[in-house]
């Protein structure tokens, strides 16, 4: 089990360093592309970081809450696609 508990802690902390690199680029990304692609993967490390959570606490809470973000961050990925390539996001 504590190897276990050991995989879970090393894998939260790579994803928290996923996660802060994700805010660096999002704050200063040279373009506005390069700020909606680390918006994207912003949403994906914060399910992964999640469902991590999850696991390590021995939940299952936070599987819908891992739900519910994943969800919003694949419309408003494709809202903020849409309004940058159109200008407006619903015709």
């Amino acid at each position: 089990m504590n190897l276990l508990f050991l995989a879970l802690d090393v894998g939260t902390a790579a994803v928290t360093v996923a996660v802060a690199l994700c805010a660096w680029r999002l704050l200063k990304g040279p373009e506005l592309s390069d700020r909606v692609l680390a918006l994207d993967t912003l949403y994906m490390n914060m399910v992964a970081l999640i469902i991590l959570l999850d696991i390590r606490w021995d939940t299952e809470l936070l599987f819908e809450a891992a739900l519910l973000v994943a969800m919003m961050g694949f419309v408003s990925t494709v809202a903020l696609a849409r309004y940058i390539t159109r200008g407006d996001v619903i015709e």
